[in-house]
């Protein structure tokens, strides 16, 4: 990395990974540089953790995500960076954490696991045209950067006993596209963050203008498509669009708490498939995980304006549970051309909770009564009299 370094004046330089397997400790990325994987390129991550730096925690979360202290930094890294590219023919990035998971659940690990590849506080950054497997904790996590593109990505892990294998966690991320991606892991195929309670609220750094579309997602322990629970520091902006769920436990789901603080707005999402999955469209306000007692249970997140457009699916058992609380009212929410075919006939497979906002049209099934009725031209038929009412069930 010294010698590419000093090409930066020249326009940078290229790392290439040729076909095979390379063995390699975490190692650190630099400014203006390729890292280019040729097609059967394999980078193996070292799965013994005294090879793995120790970094300070994360100033929006703290103390360490899972252990209070120093974090394990990634497999590739990299700070204060200008003008990155991870891609190549296809090659692998594999982080070989069936160790960490197995040493994870029998809590033999004294500090926070490491991503795959984390890049911080960097701008202009893209990941392109690469397999991420076997992450040891989340796989790709951007942190505090702008300018990102991450396209033509394939993002494996198992999709159980392969604890917190997030797929792509934009955090604290402004101006981000990710797009045209296959993610089957064993957590959230993406989560969008921002830090967690009286921390994240203090970092003060929203993730904004990001836009998600053309994925196909499989996640059987979480949710496709999730925004939280850490979001302490907002999330704004967002579109999530032409998205492809299957065999999974939860399409996208939006998590927060009281004490998160911050904001969920101006959410939008199209176009979204549901091919057998439990639940469809969640929004859970008592998703109360804290990283100490240090946080203000009065610090509660506003959550508003997030819009459904054209969503179907089948073999959906609830499509929608939407659960506001009286600390955490939602507001403006829009559901419209949706048609979702169901496998219980039961009576509330729409549920709702302290929720105000509108169906505009025909939809199926049939919407729950917090909701104000609009038809296709836009035009009042029904306003709602019950938005606090509740018929939220969790027991199916």
């Amino acid at each position: 990395m010294t010698a590419i370094s000093k090409l930066r004046k020249t326009g940078g330089g290229q790392l290439n990974v040729p076909p095979g397997y390379w063995l390699t400790a975490p190692f650190n990325l630099t400014s203006h540089m390729t890292l280019f994987l040729a097609e059967g390129a394999v980078i193996l991550g070292i799965d013994d953790e005294k090879y793995w730096p120790l970094m300070p925690p994360l100033p929006s979360y703290g103390y360490g995500r899972e252990r209070p202290g120093a974090r394990y930094g990634s497999l590739i890294h990299g700070q204060n960076l200008k003008d990155v590219v991870i891609t190549g023919h296809n090659g692998t990035i594999n982080g070989q954490g069936q160790t960490w998971w197995k040493k994870y659940r029998q809590k033999l690990l004294n500090h926070t696991r490491g991503p795959l590849v984390q890049i911080m506080w960097s701008s202009d950054i893209v990941i392109s045209n690469i397999t991420l497997r076997n992450s040891p904790f989340w796989t790709v996590h951007p942190y505090d950067c702008k300018n990102v593109t991450m396209k033509n990505l394939t993002i494996l892990a198992p999709i159980f006993d392969a604890p917190n294998t997030d797929g792509i966690d934009p955090d604290s991320c402004e101006d981000m596209v990710i797009e045209d991606c296959y993610i089957s892991v064993g957590d959230d195929g993406v989560a969008i963050k921002s830090g967690w309670d009286q921390y994240g609220i203090s970092y003060g750094r929203p993730s904004m203008n990001i836009l998600i579309r053309n994925l196909v997602i499989r996640s059987m322990v979480s949710a496709g498509v999730s925004i939280g629970s850490e979001m302490s520091g907002g999330v704004s902006n967002v579109i999530v669009e032409n998205i492809h769920v299957w065999n999974s436990r939860r399409a996208v789901r939006i998590k927060t708490a009281p004490g998160r603080g911050g904001f969920v707005r101006n959410i939008t999402y199209r176009n979204l498939t549901f091919d057998n999955v439990r639940v469809g469209i969640v929004i859970k306000t008592d998703y109360n995980e804290h990283p100490d007692e240090g946080f203000d249970p009065k610090a509660a997140p506003i959550l508003e304006n997030i819009s459904y457009t054209t969503v179907h699916g089948e073999g959906v058992r609830v499509p929608v549970r939407i659960h506001g609380s009286k600390e955490i009212p939602l507001r403006n929410i829009t559901f419209q051309d949706m048609s979702i075919g169901i496998t219980y006939k039961k009576k509330h497979i729409f549920q709702c909770a302290f929720v105000q906002g509108r169906v505009i049209g025909s939809i199926f099934p049939a919407p729950c009564d917090n909701l104000d009725l609009y038809d296709e031209r836009g035009l009042l038929v029904r306003r709602s009299t019950s938005q606090n009412i509740s018929d939220i069930d969790y027991d199916f």
